[in-house]
């Protein structure tokens, strides 16, 4: 309730970001599902919509990317949302065609608790060991060496994993292979994963879970958005990036990780490890998936101009619940591909 709480507060707070009315529409409902990664800026992007187009109701419920996608399978939403863009495979189940698209980017942040330690980092081998289950107690030396003059509990490591197939977790899982060939070996990447049986962990479904499971758990460690970690004020460790530098999530560091960043031509790329002194390592895009037919035209058009507001007066709330724009060019290269949804 805290967390719905500040976000219906951030919602009256960012309303003038949107002024002006679009047409009527007669009880048009737009239904869709999936990553729970996106959801604070998705939920302000549609109750703002919502509120200038009248007689449109666009619903979304985050379930986690595996289910959204499953859904959009099985055609029973309108447009789905995943941090773990669809598979070729996929796509080409939906006869109706498929447009993917980036709307936001965000990152996935390690979030603690560990009562009375603020401002704890974490090396690229400390975050890649407790998740292979290989550091056990906050006071083994590798936490103490990057800390000094950090007092560090005798307390038992508990990490805190997605219980449901997650966009968030392949992200994570994504970044950890590509820093660790222990974890590539033994644990891969993917939106589930089969995680270490050494590993102490408590699983808990959406990101609102984790940060649930994880408050009332001392001693524990897990994964989740940045929007959510900073809306629930969650501590986050700083993580050392691929340059050697210790790095806390921000606009800044996110949009450095995106900087040299080129979107191929089905607009789909990967951030496993990213270049930069400043870059966050563990940055993402996070896309929507639209058929490219409707059998309703006024559904086509309603979720035309719901792309157009999120990439133009969207992007400019995403920062404002811990997003990052997309750059640029990719919101030029989204732009000139709506016309394919009709």
């Amino acid at each position: 309730m805290k967390v719905r709480a500040l976000l219906r507060l951030t919602v009256l707070g960012l309303a003038v970001l949107v002024s002006g009315t679009g047409p009527a529409y007669a009880d048009l409902n737009i239904n869709g599902s999936g990553a729970s990664f996106p959801y604070q800026t998705y939920s302000l992007w549609f109750m703002l919509f919502n509120r200038d187009h009248k007689g449109v109701n666009v619903d979304y419920v985050a379930k986690g990317s595996g289910n959204g996608i499953k859904d959009f399978l099985a055609h029973k939403v309108d447009f789905a949302a995943s941090d773990a863009a669809m598979k070729d495979k996929e796509i080409a189940q939906i006869k109706e065609g498929v447009q993917l698209l980036p709307m936001t980017a965000g990152q996935v942040v390690v979030v603690y608790n560990i009562p009375g330690v603020k401002q704890l980092k974490l090396s690229r081998e400390v975050y890649s060991k407790i998740f292979l289950g290989e550091i056990t107690n906050w006071n083994d030396p590798l936490i103490a060496a990057a800390n000094p003059g950090l007092e560090l509990p005798d307390l038992e490591v508990t990490a805190i994993t997605r219980a449901d197939s997650s966009g968030t977790t392949f992200v994570f899982t994504n970044h950890l292979c590509a820093i660790s060939p222990a974890f590539a070996a033994n644990v891969g990447s993917g939106k589930r994963v089969q995680w270490p049986e050494d590993l102490n962990m408590k699983k808990s479904p959406i990101n609102a879970g984790v940060g649930a499971t994880l408050n009332r758990t001392p001693g524990s460690i897990g994964y989740l958005d940045y929007g959510f970690a900073k809306i629930a004020n969650l501590d986050m460790a700083i993580l050392e990036n691929r340059a050697g530098k210790y790095v806390m999530p921000s606009l800044a560091s996110g949009q450095a990780a995106l900087a040299n960043v080129e979107l191929p031509e089905n607009m789909i790329a990967w951030l496993p490890d990213p270049e930069g002194d400043t870059s966050y390592p563990i940055t993402t895009y996070t896309w929507m998936m639209f058929y490219k037919k409707y059998d309703d035209p006024a559904k086509a058009e309603v979720l035309r101009k719901m792309i157009e507001f999120g990439i133009n007066e969207g992007q400019k709330i995403a920062p404002k619940v811990g997003y990052i724009p997309l750059p640029e060019k990719v919101v030029e290269r989204a732009r000139a591909v709506i016309a394919n949804i009709e």
